[in-house]
Order: C-alpha cells, then sequence, then structure tokens
C-alpha cells in the first residue's frame, strides 16, 4: 500500500506525451496539405482560393462545431464566389492549380 502512495502520476510534459503532440502535429498537417492563404485548388467539389488557415485546436472546433476539429480551411469558391470553412482532409483527388509565390 505505501508503495502506491510514494508514485507520483506522470505529468502533462513527458516525453510520451511530447511524441504524441508532435505525432498529431505531423498529420494535421498532412491533412491542410499544400492549402496556404493564396493557393488555388479543384477538387470533386470545385475550384477553390484558400483565404486563411486555422491551425488553434480550439477556434477550428469553434468554426466548425465539430469537438475533434484540429484545423480549418476558409476557402472561397471560385465558381459562386461564397466563402465557408472546411475541415475536408487533402486527399490525392485534390489538387493545386495555382501556387503562390
Amino acid at each position: 500500500m505505501q508503495q502506491l502512495k510514494d508514485r507520483t502520476p506522470p505529468t502533462s510534459t513527458t516525453p510520451d506525451s511530447t511524441q504524441a503532440d508532435e505525432a498529431l502535429r505531423r498529420v494535421t498537417t498532412a491533412q491542410i496539405g499544400p492549402r496556404r492563404p493564396g493557393i488555388v485548388y479543384d477538387n470533386a467539389s470545385g475550384i477553390f482560393r484558400v483565404l486563411a488557415v486555422v491551425t488553434n485546436p480550439s477556434e477550428a472546433r469553434r468554426i466548425l462545431k465539430r469537438r475533434a476539429a484540429q484545423y480549418a480551411v476558409l476557402v472561397r469558391d471560385l465558381h459562386t464566389g461564397t466563402d465557408h470553412y472546411t475541415g475536408a482532409v487533402w486527399t490525392g483527388s485534390d489538387r493545386v492549380l495555382k501556387a503562390v509565390a
């Protein structure tokens, strides 16, 4: 019983959590893909210009109203001229049409 009292719980800055944070950052970066402000890309849904990328998870969750959101991308649909946020993952069928210099 004494042994259990002497054990301290792991802190949030343990190497395991740092590795997990880094892994999540890499996954999020891959899911955002090449979308940066100014990039024009297309997919099955249309052609879009990226206006902003939100990488703060709390802000992305608020914007998208999804508890697990890690990012949100503000895009302008170039056919309709409307702006909206998306949390869609970059896939092999998405392609960059115009990169920013």
